[in-house]
């Protein structure tokens, strides 16, 4: 019963971190303005992984020019192949929403 619990628990914490991505990814997808895009870092953070260990996570983030003219850093909803710092790559955002885009294929 004590694991059922706390696998229970386990998938509640990962949906309520996960359902507000994925309803943000498919807003930007659906309502997003494609722009072009340099990607300005990468950020490497440690997390724990489900074997008990460490990981290293990246997160991207692209600097582009929004609809008003200004230059804004987003986090990279989507991990592009191979990708570096300079790199180039297409992009989606939400102009209320400007800091955070999602990649486009």
């Amino acid at each position: 019963m004590m694991e059922f619990l706390i696998i229970a628990g386990a998938l509640v914490f990962a949906a309520v971190l996960l359902i507000p991505a994925i309803l943000r990814r498919n807003k930007i997808q659906k309502n997003g303005v494609e722009k072009d895009a340099v990607i300005s870092r990468i950020e490497k953070k440690w997390v724990d992984s489900n074997e008990g260990g460490s990981v290293i996570q990246l997160i991207y983030y692209v600097t582009y020019v929004n609809q008003d003219g200004q230059t804004v850093e987003a986090q990279l909803l989507g991990v592009p192949e191979h990708a570096r710092e300079g790199d180039r790559v297409r992009i989606k955002y939400l102009p209320e929403k400007p800091h955070f885009a999602i990649l486009m294929k």
